[in-house]
């Protein structure tokens, strides 16, 4: 079992943001974060067309560029920057606003006290703003933490994109998704490999601009289909293998 006990010595934090046409965005995200806990945080660039680029730098942030597009393009992008510069505790965050840096003390508390592997900021036990989660959002969630139960026997609420992991737990993860099926890929690689993961609640609003996946139906379908695809692939694998 990884991460036995607490760390005791201050933890080297790092965030990964990935960000594609946040420019107006950027620099709150950035600005809210705790500045003593975290030691980098780190924005990839994902092929943005504004000023997300610019705005990073100046609010203070690390940039990195993926040209490749994508959710998991741009994760996998920082892991590399922050595995090469040495980390205990990679934070993710997005880069829209709509959730609440402050309360990352919050998500990370579980990992620094030795009780947690991954934590899950779980806006559905959380405090949400009306309308802050399309509808289409929450049954996604709700559909996709039941299959999870159903297929791996863990309790998930939500697919939060705030959360925090040990960095030894990351690599284990083996984090292979380049698109949408990200979040969910890490949450059943984390329950078949035994990790011990809990989720904490944290608040979310509504975000700075226009969703670039539930805004539209075709950033939903695409969304959903890989979410589902990811679920069925690996409850496939497990099957097989057994």
């Amino acid at each position: 079992m990884t991460g036995s006990v607490p760390v005791t010595s201050k933890p080297r934090i790092r965030v990964i943001i990935p960000a594609f046409n946040e420019a107006r965005s950027i620099g709150l995200v950035i600005g809210d974060i705790p500045a003593d806990l975290v030691e980098e945080v780190v924005v990839v660039n994902n092929a943005s067309t504004d000023e997300t680029e610019a705005n990073a730098r100046t609010a203070g942030a690390t940039v990195i560029r993926e040209s490749q597009q994508g959710y998991g393009f741009a994760c996998l992008a920082g892991i590399a920057h922050v595995e090469a510069a040495g980390t205990d505790v990679v934070v993710f965050l997005d880069g829209d606003y709509s959730d609440h840096p402050e309360e990352m003390a919050d998500v990370v508390a579980p990992i620094l006290e030795g009780t947690a592997d991954m934590v899950i900021g779980s806006r559905m036990i959380g405090h949400r703003e009306r309308g802050a989660m399309l509808p289409q959002a929450i049954v996604g969630n709700r559909l996709a933490c039941a299959l999870m139960r159903r297929f791996w026997g863990v309790t998930y609420t939500d697919l939060g994109p705030f959360r925090a992991i040990r960095s030894e737990a990351l690599r284990r993860l083996d984090m292979r998704d380049q698109t949408y099926g990200w979040t969910i890929e890490m949450q059943i690689k984390a329950a078949r490999l035994g990790l011990r993961t809990t989720e904490v609640p944290v608040s979310y609003r509504r975000r700075v601009g226009v969703s670039k996946i539930t805004g539209t139906l075709t950033g939903t379908a695409k969304a959903s289909y890989k979410i589902l695809k990811t679920i069925f692939r690996f409850a496939i694998e497990d099957r097989q293998a057994r």
